[in-house]
């Protein structure tokens, strides 16, 4: 269906069956990126923040009661808070192929934590990644932290993707441990002091395990790079993309899976006290350290006078973890919203975002522009003044971003796809939202997130009409791919 035909069918059946007041999201499969805003500042330096399995109610500023974090609720009074902006995927190595490219599940190359079979969990020379669109641009360009997109001999290693500088991990099971026995400076390894304990599992050739001697923390190492990052390239344009693993558990360490600093203990030391179990108050604290570091990093650009042309973004990849012990009803993790993480309910995708450029981004405001981590890359392309690349899901949201949401395009839909615990698919068509589980022949459930944000009440059977859209976008949007197969 073209895509003018579609959105006006979309807007047609949202007006006559939900009254709503908003252009709703149709079907697009392939979009160029948005004309660039007649104001349009100098290029910025580009600081991404992403968390691990951060819930969209774990900060103060998306209403979090009990965790502390004031550096990231100051972010957002200082800045903009997105309140209906969504991760790439529900686990962790899709969302950040769809943040990486550009393209959403349908298209993207990695739509799965693969298991451990590496090619399928690779890019390919073909991608294109925020790091080469940055390159294109004269930026230097940085990864701290997770990658999950490539090993040290595949295509879609970080320095063959656009990253000139990397540190980190290169896959998601190694980056369980925060105390691990090394990392990765490009293409070297890097000793740390921890000793650890391989775990027996199917997972060994990905050194998972953890530490009995326990003394580097992997979240500190990241965070003096990037600092150190900051400062040898603040004469420069840069892009940091700082990819921390705070609050994913340890998996491999059971129910002491929560594992928080030796070293740096105020966070910790500010819930000892508290009569909660031991493993809330660690992930409260790793929480709370997280916050505290990303304060220091915003200091850091006001002390070298360069935050007034640098734009951070903090989010984080996909919804909050049952896992390592933690208990994310404790803190009520996922706010008003239902489910998380490997859920395509609102509490598995939809994710924090605050933006932060002193001077451009209006401070204290809230945006409820519909938008997703492929929306960085046409994003940054536009920030840049570099062509986007083709073929991706993507709308700039510079608009939104200087304070001209009237000048805002809207998507015609979002879409994601999943590929465990049988399969399921899921679309957000203005306040519709689909889910099909398994894919592509098991029932649409339908929820109006207007008036149902919790996804409580199933009204498919009332409206027909839209099921069949979202099941025609359902089915338009998926790019057959040999590696990612549903699994009857």
């Amino acid at each position: 269906m073209p895509i003018y035909r579609s959105f006006v069918t979309g807007l047609f059946i949202s007006l006559l069956l939900n009254g709503c007041t908003t252009a709703p999201t149709a079907s697009e499969d392939a979009l160029p990126a948005a004309n660039p805003t007649a104001a349009a500042p100098e290029p910025p330096n580009i600081i991404l923040i992403v968390a691990d399995d951060l819930g969209y109610g774990d900060l103060g500023s998306y209403g979090q009661q009990q965790i502390q974090t004031p550096a990231l609720d100051r972010m957002a009074g200082e800045g903009m808070r997105f309140t209906q902006f969504y991760a790439g995927s529900t686990v962790c190595a899709p969302s950040r192929s769809v943040l990486m490219t550009g393209q959403d599940t349908g298209h993207t190359r990695v739509r799965g934590n693969a298991s451990g079979e590496t090619l399928k969990q690779s890019l390919r020379p073909a991608d294109v990644t925020l790091a080469e669109v940055a390159k294109q641009a004269d930026y230097r360009t940085a990864l701290v932290g997770k990658w999950g997109l490539g090993e040290i001999n595949d295509p879609g290693f970080p320095l063959e993707q656009g990253f000139d500088e990397f540190f980190g991990y290169l896959n998601q099971v190694h980056a369980h441990n925060y105390y691990p026995e090394f990392l990765w400076r490009n293409r070297d390894t890097v000793r740390l002091d921890n000793e650890v304990q391989r775990s027996d599992s199917k997972y060994s050739s990905f050194v998972g395990g953890y530490a009995t001697k326990k003394v580097d923390y992997t979240h500190d190492l990241f965070m003096e790079e990037a600092l150190a990052f900051v400062e040898e390239n603040q004469q420069d344009r840069f892009f940091l993309c700082l990819t921390l693993t705070i609050p994913h558990a340890n998996n491999e360490a059971g129910k002491e899976g929560m594992e928080v600093s030796q070293v740096n203990t105020a966070a910790y030391e500010q819930y000892a006290d508290k009569d909660w179990p031991e493993v809330q108050k660690k992930g409260a604290a790793m929480i709370t350290h997280l916050d505290s570091d990303v304060g220091r990093l915003l200091a850091t650009l006001r002390e070298y006078g360069i935050d007034e042309n640098t734009l951070v973004l903090f989010t984080s990849d996909n919804g909050p973890h049952r896992e390592g012990g933690y208990d994310p009803d404790f803190f009520d993790a996922n706010g008003p919203l239902r489910g998380i993480k490997r859920d395509l309910y609102e509490g598995g995708i939809r994710v924090p975002l605050i933006a932060y450029w002193p001077g451009h981004v209006p401070a204290g405001t809230t945006s409820d522009h519909i938008s997703y981590f492929g929306d960085m890359m046409a994003t940054f392309a536009e920030l840049m003044d570099v062509p986007a690349p083709d073929s991706i899901q993507s709308i700039s949201m510079v608009p939104t971003l200087l304070g001209n949401p009237d000048e805002q395009r809207p998507h015609n839909y979002l879409y994601w796809e999943f590929y465990e615990q049988g399969s399921r698919q899921a679309v957000r068509m203005g306040n519709w939202k689909g889910i099909r589980q398994p894919m592509f022949s098991g029932p649409v459930e339908l929820y109006n997130l207007e008036t149902d944000l919790g996804e409580q009440n199933n009204v498919a059977d009332e409206n027909p009409e839209v099921v069949a859209e979202i099941e025609r976008i359902m089915e338009r949007a998926h790019q057959p791919s040999p590696d990612w197969v549903v699994k009857q």
